[in-house]
């Protein structure tokens, strides 16, 4: 028999890429880690993960299960959920998943007035790095809402939320690392093919944001060099300001005040955004996309 706990060996596995860094995150210790991925190997009938030197591998065996294992840990955790909701002791949970750029730009008003209007309802919130990670915890149950980019092909309820603008960020003093731009943004617009010598803020390999910018860039003609890639969205203007380089960011993450100088691109650079469900979403997810559809800032 599969157990829960297993499961949760096998994804924390997959996510950390590491039995070392699995068996510190679930507090065991590694022999008993290994020796409960060995047990629920026995147990399917082969091999699930593929142990490399320095990491691990999921074997086609593994990745036909790993989304019924992600599915199976959702619903238990929606089932606790159910439970302690039945014995009074909280009202409701709502699983959000969204990208990491919109949790920061995009989310914030929206959170504070359903907070304000919904306290009994505690709100968890999934980042990915890629809207096709998000999808994917969508499809298998790990979420109630997703935010992110418009997923095309969607089979559930899509309700769009606006259009997210992006802006090029550059340090006050627009010399050495980012050229001539000064002389292009006296309308408060720049020219992305000005930037083609520089090196940039790039993001990290597989962040959704690091597409969009080789995308942007392509069309002007170049490809970015990267000065230093980051994970994070909120880092990537703060390093441009510091004149590592330009970088291409959402405008609704930047802070009030910014230090840096900040332009638009000559062709805009826009960003379709929504929140989608799985069909028939109950009315606590509804009712939160309601909100999203007001108060979000796009």
């Amino acid at each position: 028999m599969v157990s829960l706990r297993q499961l949760e060996y096998l994804v924390t596995v997959v996510d950390t890429g590491s039995f070392t860094r699995a068996a510190e995150q679930l507090y065991v210790t590694q022999p008993a880690l290994s020796h409960q991925m060995r047990a629920l190997e026995q147990t399917v009938g082969g091999p699930l993960l593929e142990r490399l030197p320095r990491a691990v591998r999921l074997t086609p065996m593994g990745r036909a299960m790993l989304p019924h294992a992600r599915a199976a840990l959702a619903d238990a955790e929606r089932a606790r959920c159910a439970a302690r909701q039945a014995g009074g002791l909280i009202a409701g949970e709502l699983l959000v998943a969204t990208v990491y750029s919109v949790s920061l730009g995009v989310l914030p008003p929206a959170l504070r007035v359903w907070r304000r209007e919904r306290p009994e309802v505690d709100v968890r919130l999934f980042e990915y790095r890629h809207g096709t990670e998000m999808r994917e915890a969508m499809t298998a149950g790990e979420a109630d809402v997703a935010i992110g980019p418009v997923p095309e092909g969607w089979d559930g309820p899509v309700r769009e939320l606006g259009t997210e603008e992006f802006v090029v960020v550059l340090p006050t003093d627009s010399t050495g690392s980012t050229g001539n731009a000064s002389e292009q943004s006296a309308d408060g617009t720049v020219d992305l093919a000005t930037l083609a010598d520089c090196a940039w803020v790039h993001y990290a390999p597989g962040h959704g944001l690091a597409e969009l910018v080789d995308q942007v860039c392509a069309d002007a003609g170049f490809r970015p060099r990267p000065a230093v890639r980051t994970e994070q969205t909120a880092a990537a203007p703060i390093l441009a300001a510091a004149g590592l380089g330009p970088a291409l960011v959402p405008a609704n993450v930047l802070p009030p005040r910014f230090e840096g100088r900040v332009l638009r691109p000559s062709t805009p650079v826009r960003r379709r955004l929504a929140a989608y469900t799985r069909p028939g979403p109950d009315p606590l997810t509804s009712g939160f996309v309601d909100v999203l559809a007001e108060h979000a800032t796009v």
